[in-house]
């Protein structure tokens, strides 16, 4: 098995979950993550493009990261750190963060990457939680700032250099494929708390379908990611699938800009770029009017669904169809768009098609049982004989393609009615004034439950807020559209870029609401 363009179905057809262990070195018995992804390419090719906020540009080889991950991994042994213990990573995109997350990884230690935006209140419980020992933050970081009991801070500045320069340039790793490898934490966008998912090494082979199905990586590719690797698409999607296929990881370090975006995407001369919608929103609105210096012929997108403006603002600009990517951090993707693949087209609007070895449906929440085109369920993937919610609601067409229906807990039920958010915003947003827009249920004491929205527009007032509640019904029907609109200068975000629904919900409804 190949990881070059082919032709759907036949790679759907032809697919087999033990074609995947071809694409790594390990096997059954040992595996390790840092060996996939950066030993066995150890040499002059590029491993890492970096673009910086203040407008610096980095390249660094494998050899090199082969080199860096390998003293920090000696560093570990040599500080104590036995197999298992948890490294907190609180770094920015940088040879020292992949080369710290690699050398953990190659120590059998467990690595925790943590958003360098996190204050001492967010990153308390994740150290608590992991238990880790040791937390690595940026040169410039006073390691007080984060101290915790049991947890050893250390700067990744010259002192750190100094000392890892005297370390061994070769560490062989001696992981199993089922050994602990990372804790991922999620956003807690629906939880009070957030909650660590677990990967082992083994990862690394079941995220080869995504790689190759869900991004369309090819031998020839030049990738970039801007997604943060504290979050799993940064991660799994912008950093190990590349790397484990032999290619450069391109990510974006420091405060997000989409003109320093731009010179990346040209000056790397990137061809395959994955990134949220809301990136592809700032590179329109960033005044980026046509393909000159760009090489790009892939683009994929995940993390919520892209707004119509967008998806016509990639095809009229770019030339190119957008494909989304869906799954989430606990089960990984399980619906793509097979980027690159000959006899696949991209439904708009729809989330894709189940990606191979993969079992999905939407199904009844309470029986379990797959429901027929049409029919709005609980989207499920089958995991050891058994329906797993994802969390989505959603409906299959006739066709086989997945249709997302917004977050299970995003389902308004208001006077009997049960009516969709992400309907509503997705209305909202095919208003000319509208920019972006959130909708939640708030507490009615009629209704139980009324849609609010929240909007982002240059123009604000009153008769805006009648407008598009009329846009709204007039798309929808006369009784599904925001009772109460709100406008505001930005909307809430998670660590990871999503919409902060949790918080929006929090604020409750500003005033009664329209008739």
């Amino acid at each position: 098995m190949g990881f070059g363009h082919r032709a759907y179905p036949e790679a759907v057809e032809t697919f087999a979950w033990s074609s995947l262990w071809r694409l790594v070195d390990g096997d059954r018995a040992r595996l390790n993550l840092a060996h996939e992804c950066v030993d066995r390419w150890a040499g002059p090719a590029v491993a890492l493009r970096l673009q910086f906020a203040d407008g610096r540009r980095e390249e660094w080889t494998f050899a090199d990261l082969a080199a860096w991950s390998a003293r920090f991994a000696n560093f570990l042994e040599r500080a104590g750190l036995e197999r298992g213990a948890r490294v907190g990573l609180l770094l920015e995109p940088s040879l020292p963060f992949y080369g710290a997350l690699f050398g953990t990884l190659k120590r059998g230690a467990v690595a925790v990457p943590l958003f360098t935006l996190f204050g001492p209140d967010a990153l308390a419980p994740r150290l608590a939680d992991s238990g880790a020992r040791l937390l690595l933050v940026g040169a410039d970081v006073e390691p007080a700032h984060y101290a915790a009991r049991g947890v050893e801070v250390l700067r990744a500045d010259a002192a750190l250099e100094a000392r890892l320069a005297a370390e061994s340039d070769r560490y062989a790793p001696a992981t199993a494929p089922d050994d602990l490898a990372v804790l991922q934490y999620t956003s807690g966008t629906t939880r009070a708390l957030p909650e660590a998912v677990r990967h082992t090494h083994r990862a690394v082979v079941t995220l080869m379908i995504a790689a190759i199905y869900g991004l369309g990586l090819t031998p020839d590719d030049r990738y970039f990611c801007p997604s943060s690797p504290a979050w799993g698409h940064g991660l799994w999607h912008g950093t190990i699938s590349p790397l484990a296929l032999g290619l450069a990881a391109g990510a974006y370090s420091g405060r997000f800009d989409a003109l320093r975006l731009r010179e990346a995407l040209s000056a790397f001369r990137i061809t395959n770029l994955a990134a949220a919608p809301t990136v592809y929103r700032l590179l329109r609105e960033s005044g980026l009017a046509g393909r000159e210096g760009l090489h790009l012929t892939k683009l994929t997108y995940t993390g919520e669904p892209m707004d119509e403006a967008t998806w016509d603002w990639i095809e009229a600009t770019l030339g190119l169809t957008p494909c989304g990517i869906y799954g989430s951090t606990e089960v990984g993707v399980i619906v793509v768009n097979y980027p690159g693949f000959e006899g696949y087209r991209v439904r708009r609007g729809a989330l894709g098609k189940p990606a191979p070895g993969w079992d999905v449906a939407v199904v009844d929440p309470e029986t379990r049982r797959p429901l027929p085109p049409g029919e709005v369920g609980e989207i499920a993937v089958r995991r050891k004989g058994e329906w797993f919610l994802v969390k989505d609601r959603g409906t299959l067409d006739a066709d086989g393609y997945l249709h997302h229906g917004g977050r299970s807990d995003d389902v308004i039920i208001s006077a009997g009615w049960t009516l969709s958010a992400l309907e509503i915003e997705r209305a909202l947003l095919s208003h000319p004034d509208v920019r972006e827009a959130a909708v939640v249920g708030v507490a009615d004491a009629r209704r139980g439950q009324v849609p609010q929205a929240w909007v982002v527009s240059r123009r604000r007032s009153p008769s805006l807020a009648a407008e598009l509640q009329d846009h709204v019904r007039a798309r929808l029907g006369r009784h599904e559209f925001p009772r109460h609109v709100e406008f505001v200068e930005a909307l809430p975000r998670t660590p990871a870029g999503k919409i902060d629904r949790h918080a929006l919900r929090s604020r409750g409804a500003p005033s009664p609401p329209a008739s």
